[in-house]
């Protein structure tokens, strides 16, 4: 156990650069993520059947395909004629990351979207509203409330797959703890650590998910998730926009 402490306390300086790797990929994946999100899930819902059908092709074409094979055809395939573009291994890796999950995502936004009760957009309508001042100032809020516990299971997800990045070269957290496991030949010892590591990456940003959910709840004047409730009327979305 001593041979195995000496060899983590020699790692240290190395895990640290991981993390910070496994963390830029997190956040700037899950930024790029929540863009092509909402985008998506946005034109998915449009009346315009060319928007709408351009959308639903790229959010069923990336949640059709693997994460690593979207990678490895960003890292290896692009930078080959007649494309000829060479992204850095990190930016391969957000955009992955962001790609594959914003997919997902869009489906989360465009279905929390169509949840808000026809009502509300009938009240919009009442009230002469554009079709932005609606989107944005009733049914958006209103959606955004809806979606962000689902929003943050993806980003779960999203955390757990920058696993996976070490493969298109990024020396990140797992990758440091394979070379880790060569030199103890502990695998027990490595993974578990590993395995505490990655459940207190995913356990904060899951923290910080749940602030984001009360406080939009908060602006609605509903009260915090613990069982169904209702969608808050336009009056409640109003002052909270």
């Amino acid at each position: 156990m001593s041979d195995n402490l000496d060899a983590l306390g020699r790692a240290l300086p190395r895990l640290f650069d991981g993390l910070i790797i496994t963390l830029e990929l997190s956040i700037g994946g899950a930024l790029l993520a929540f863009l092509i999100a909402v985008g998506l899930g946005l034109m998915a819902g449009l009346d315009n059947i060319v928007l709408r059908g351009i959308a639903r092709t790229i959010i069923e074409f990336f949640r059709g395909t693997s994460l690593l094979v979207q990678l490895f055809f960003l890292f290896f395939v692009l930078p080959l004629p007649p494309m000829n573009v060479e992204l850095p291994a990190i930016v391969v890796g957000i955009v992955g990351l962001g790609l594959n999950y914003g997919a997902y995502g869009a489906e989360v936004v465009r279905g929390s979207i169509k949840s808000v009760p026809a009502g509300q957009w009938e009240a919009t309508t009442a009230l002469s509203m554009s079709r932005a001042q609606r989107m944005w100032r009733i049914i958006f809020p209103q959606a955004w409330a809806l979606m962000l516990p689902s929003l943050n299971n993806l980003l779960i997800q999203l955390i757990k797959g920058t696993a996976v990045v070490y493969l298109i070269t990024i020396i990140d957290l797992t990758a440091v703890f394979n070379d880790l496991r060569q030199e103890t030949r502990d695998v027990f010892f490595t993974y578990s650590l590993a395995l505490v590591v990655y459940f207190a990456i995913a356990y904060a940003f899951s923290g910080l998910m749940t602030l984001l959910e009360r406080r939009a709840k908060h602006r609605l004047g509903q009260k915090p998730r613990t069982t169904s409730s209702a969608v808050p009327d336009l009056k409640g979305a109003s002052a909270g926009a």
